[in-house]
């Protein structure tokens, strides 16, 4: 007993000079001792020696807490937390424990219990000496690195002392992938308070002490406090004056009428293409980022590699690109959303050769910017591919049988409908990169998917948007963007007065047209209910939301807003197209007999309507006559907002956005111009008539088509009258069309089939019997988009982009967009 009381005296003075195996084992001796007397105290200094040891990294230790833990013995509220922190630890996490315990230790030699920053970094040479052999050289590159990550080690949270859990808590979040963010804000010392610690930010003391502390600081915000409040009262008493809730629904009203559909076909491709592209440079960017961050977790890695040999160092590198994986998946979802919009935007908003540029830049450097194993694996996949682009272009641009040889396609072999297989150099090349891919992620037992095959599709996708984008470019075009890279990049501040030289002749052409004027008074009215709303109600700060964004993921708000606009897009398509039958055979004679009068006396109104809702959705292009039409409706946004105002300010506004109304010559023979009569009789000189707005009614009498004796003799039916609604489109036309004028129209069975008088919507008009020059000679169609053709071309693109020119994808895309039939 004399000689275990000796050991145990012993175990215990060494485990409080940190031997964590006499740590485990006071942990052990405490458990057993727990099972005869005292079990609560007992068991619970058993768990603090444990928790001592298994910090320490002992795996003993870490097992015997898994057994209290499951057991509940010596688990308290206190120590329930790092119980569980400790017993889930996986065998990479305690060696990284253990290499960092080492670590620290040899960076504090005289093992205090807190040191400081600067303390550690002064013994860098001891770890230095471990791993590079070479102990005063400071200067050495390997050195350099070390500093630097221990730099980042020491101060991730900004703090001047540095404890060994602090120390191992942030070594293991960096081999976990995640790197430690430097402390941006560094504290202000005061000299003349030795006692106490230094005042960070002067709003958290009381108001006496930063009146006597801080007094320029007091009195400035005194003064940003009057100057808010008397900008407050001033901005209420103008927003008691304007009526800001009239102006803003009339410009809401006034934009929701300009925007026409043509103009959300533009736009809407060009936003998302744009958006895309600059998520991909984002993305792109961030991972040249995390390539930097690599060299120094691989320095890492390798210094805790030297203290702890069985660290798993596949394991950490795995831990690093999972959680760097979020902007390869980013860039990828935005590639998606590129290349389904680029087909579909209008390329003369586009600037093709300068953003080719942009993409062969990006391509070379995604390359450069790979791993070195991965770039072992991508070399040849990257340049198979070039190859195959060089060879297909060639063939395209230069011609002959030569580069067809090279750079064509020597015979095709179709697949199916869609799908065609091409055989050729290119062909063959391209084949082969997909073997190199592939190779690349069955590598090291399917790890090099996300470690080499996805770092390798940024490199892929931009090369391929390159050469896409070159083939829309001119040489024109390359030539102006090699001369303005040159110019911005050589030349910058000759650039900016040439610039601000153009700028400023443009706006005194403006001013000269006017045109200055009324983009200043567009924007003031436009601006000035928004800017009060904002300093009255939300009280918006510009450095709040400057804030704001820098917290938030910018690529994750443009995914967002491409998300948005693709749903919005789709909504209005399923809407728009429904369920409409195209190329339908439905004659007049056929809907006649089936809705019209003779359906009705054989059978009463309400079942015709019931039995025709079956036809709803048609499309069909039927003859009538002509009888009138009439205007029942008529918008102009302008002209509310215009009537809202003063007199005198009015009427300026009308002549500057509208148009005089013109002189009347008494002297000239001849009809005189309407407006020209108005003139007398308006009660202004200018009018803003020129954003007027209609709708059409047009009332078209329908054939009977009864048979009596030899052929068929049409007669007039007020009953089988056809309402059309039509749209401004089609104002030129109707408005020149005479009674009894034979008109082919093409229109969509939907609404109210089966009664008297239906209302369909006008598609189509095209004048049989018209003779006046004011009548289009051809067809007159409402523009609607063909969502079809272009989902499936898009669509048929984005198949391309990824295959081509091994395989390519090829439809009728002879469809025609025009919605007549």
């Amino acid at each position: 007993e004399e000689k275990s009381g000796l050991n145990l005296e012993e175990l215990m003075q060494r485990a409080k000079n940190g031997d964590s195996k006499a740590q485990t084992e006071i942990g052990r001796h405490y458990l057993r001792l727990s099972e005869l007397e005292d079990e609560e105290v007992n068991s619970v200094t058993a768990v603090t020696w444990l928790l001592q040891a298994a910090k320490n990294g002992r795996r003993d230790a870490v097992k015997l807490l898994q057994w209290c833990l499951h057991q509940r013995k010596g688990i308290t509220a206190e120590n329930r937390e790092d119980v569980r922190t400790l017993a889930s630890e996986s065998r990479f996490e305690r060696s990284v424990r253990k290499a960092a315990l080492c670590m620290y230790w040899k960076l504090n030699p005289e093992r205090k219990r807190t040191v400081t920053a600067s303390e550690l970094l002064e013994n860098i040479s001891q770890v230095n000496t471990e791993t590079d052999g070479a102990c005063n050289n400071l200067l050495s590159s390997s050195t350099l690195k070390q500093r630097k990550v221990l730099e980042s080690l020491v101060s991730s949270d900004g703090t001047h002392y540095v404890g060994v859990e602090e120390f191992v808590e942030n070594t293991k979040r960096y081999a976990q992938g995640i790197s430690p963010t430097p402390a941006l804000d560094s504290a202000a010392v005061d000299d003349d308070d030795d006692d106490e610690e230094p005042v960070k930010n002067p709003d958290e003391l009381p108001l006496h002490q930063k009146i006597l502390k801080f007094p320029l600081h007091a009195v400035t915000e005194v003064k940003e406090v009057l100057i808010d409040w008397a900008s407050r009262a001033g901005m209420q008493w103008i927003s008691a004056l304007i009526p800001t809730h009239h102006v803003n629904t009339l410009i809401f009203f006034f934009i929701i009428s300009n925007l026409t559909l043509d103009f959300f076909l533009l736009v809407i491709p060009l936003i998302i293409f744009y958006l895309s592209f600059l998520s991909m440079v984002i993305c792109t960017l961030r991972v040249f980022q995390n390539s930097k961050a690599w060299e120094n977790f691989e320095t890492l890695t390798a210094m805790l590699a030297h203290f702890e040999p069985g660290l798993d160092r596949e394991q950490a590198e795995s831990n690093f690109t999972w959680t760097h994986l979020e902007p390869h998946l980013y860039f990828l979802v935005s590639t998606l959303f590129l290349i389904l919009s680029l087909p579909v935007a209008d390329k003369s908003w586009l600037p093709c050769s300068e953003l080719a540029t942009v993409a062969v830049f990006f391509t070379v450097s995604s390359y450069l910017s790979l791993r070195p194993v991965a770039q072992q694996h991508a070399r040849l996949a990257f340049l198979t591919q070039v190859t195959s682009a060089i060879c297909s272009c060639a063939n395209e641009l230069v011609g002959g049988w030569v580069f067809w040889l090279v750079g064509g396609s020597w015979f095709k072999v179709p697949i199916c409908d869609l799908l065609v297989l091409h055989v050729g150099l290119p062909c063959i090349l391209y084949l082969y990169m997909l073997y190199l891919c592939g190779r690349m992620g069955s590598a090291q037992g399917f790890h090099g998917t996300y470690s080499m095959l996805l770092p390798y599709l940024l490199c892929f996708t931009w090369c391929e948007l390159s050469v896409t984008l070159l083939h829309e470019s001119t040489v024109l075009g390359l030539l102006r963007t090699a001369v303005g890279y040159f110019l911005f990049f050589f030349a910058l501040p000759v650039l900016s007065l040439a610039l601000a030289a153009v700028l400023l002749v443009q706006l005194m052409q403006w001013f000269l047209a006017l045109e200055l004027a009324k983009m200043a008074v567009t924007v003031c009215v436009c601006v000035l209910p928004v800017l009060l709303r904002w300093w009255t109600r939300f009280s918006v700060s510009p450095l709040a939301v400057i804030r704001s964004l820098r917290h938030s993921s910018i690529v994750k708000l443009i995914l967002v807003w491409i998300s948005a606009l693709l749903l919005f897009s789709w909504f209005y398509v399923y809407r728009s197209e429904g369920m409409k039958v195209y190329n339908s055979t439905l004659t007049w004679q056929q809907y006649s007999e089936i809705c019209g009068p003779r359906a009705w006396r054989e059978r009463n109104m309400a079942h015709t309507q019931i039995l025709c809702s079956h036809l709803e959705g048609h499309r069909v292009t039927w003859e009538g006559r002509f009888k009138y039409v009439r205007v029942t409706e008529m918008e102009n946004g302008a002209q509310a907002v215009v009537n809202l105002l003063p007199g005198v300010i009015a009427d300026w506004v009308r002549c500057l956005y509208g148009e005089e109304y013109p002189a009347c010559d008494t002297a000239q023979l001849g009809p005189t111009e309407p407006l020209c009569q108005i003139k007398a009789l308006a009660n202004h000189r200018c009018h803003v008539k020129r954003f007027d707005r209609y709708k059409f009614e047009v009332t078209m009498g329908m054939p009977h088509g009864e048979k009596k004796g030899k052929g068929t003799q049409d007669t007039d039916d007020a009953t089988k009258d056809i309402v059309l609604r039509a749209s401004n489109e089609f104002r030129s036309v109707l408005l020149a069309l005479s009674s009894g004028s034979v008109v082919e129209f093409s229109t969509v069975l939907e609404g109210r089939l089966g009664s008297k008088w239906p209302v369909f919507e006008l598609k189509a008009l095209h004048c049989r019997t018209c003779t006046s020059p004011l009548v289009p000679t051809q067809r007159q169609v409402k523009i609607e988009q063909d969502w079809r053709v272009n989902a499936r071309s898009a669509f048929v693109f984005a198949f391309n982009f990824l295959f081509h020119p091994l395989l390519t994808a090829e439809v009728d895309v002879a469809v025609a967009t025009e919605v007549a039939v």
